[in-house]
């Protein structure tokens, strides 16, 4: 996941409303989102080399949603997938904090990342670059940095989202969709500066990307209603400009 926009409990009907891009190499296999066969609470796509995930909630209403921080120059070859992260939290009963707790101790061995994790009831940012908080009502952005960092796509991401957010009328998945959908590329004195060539910072700086080999794999919407009815829809592309399959999934959360 590269890019995660979303609003925690700044409107009254909708606790939690995320719209997230998945970027990755199109020759990775991956699995589109379901319940998992060995997991049957867990809904999220799945990675088919690693078997980790990078987004995903259950039916309990655990979410956690993982990017990756861009920096060449801390790469380590043999580092754990980052994917696991993600299940290991939505396959456990740990409490959000507790589990954050546990790999405060073994973060650095991953390749440097950043993660939303919650419940319910509480939600928080972890990086194994800057530790963790847990988040305060608000719209918050994530790519492939910290939270907040004001890249291009992640100002304008959550821009938009306010725009969405400030409609009458019923939210709907639809527009958290053509959010993701914007293929803006921001002038280059606007661009950051993360260790990769200055052509590769334009490829990526979009909320969309599209290049030959690499670029979003998924969108995804995630709308969480104060009754417990949680709305997930993804579209998933395979190199295209169109997606290739949606899949919608609606159900109330069971807090046990």
């Amino acid at each position: 996941m590269c890019l995660i926009i979303f609003a925690w409990k700044t409107q009254k009907k909708y606790p939690l409303i995320l719209a997230a891009n998945r970027d990755e190499f199109y020759d990775r296999p991956s699995a589109a989102a379901a319940f998992w066969d060995d997991a049957p609470e867990l809904l999220a796509g799945r990675d088919l080399k690693e078997g980790g995930t990078w987004l995903g909630i259950t039916r309990e209403g655990r979410v956690a949603a993982l990017t990756n921080y861009r920096d060449p120059a801390t790469l380590k070859e043999k580092a754990p997938s980052r994917g696991h992260l993600v299940s290991d939290y939505l396959r456990g009963r740990d409490a959000p904090e507790d589990y954050l707790r546990l790999l405060e101790s073994r973060a650095d061995l991953y390749n440097d990342f950043s993660l939303i994790l919650g419940d319910a009831a509480e939600l928080f940012f972890f990086s194994n670059r800057d530790g963790q908080r847990p988040l305060t009502p608000g719209i918050y952005g994530l790519s492939n940095r910290l939270l907040d960092t004001p890249w291009p796509k992640v100002e304008r991401g959550k821009k938009a989202l306010a725009d969405i957010l400030a409609r009458k009328g019923m939210l709907s998945p639809e527009a958290l969709l053509d959010l993701l959908a914007d293929r803006t590329r921001p002038p280059d004195d606007r661009l950051p500066y993360t260790g990769v060539e200055l052509e590769w910072e334009r490829v990526l700086s979009p909320l969309f990307i599209e290049s030959p080999d690499y670029g979003t794999r998924s969108s995804t919407a995630l709308i969480i209603d104060r009754n417990g009815d949680a709305t997930f829809v993804e579209r998933v592309f395979n190199g295209g400009a169109d997606p290739w399959m949606t899949a919608r999934f609606d159900f109330r959360i069971m807090v046990k």
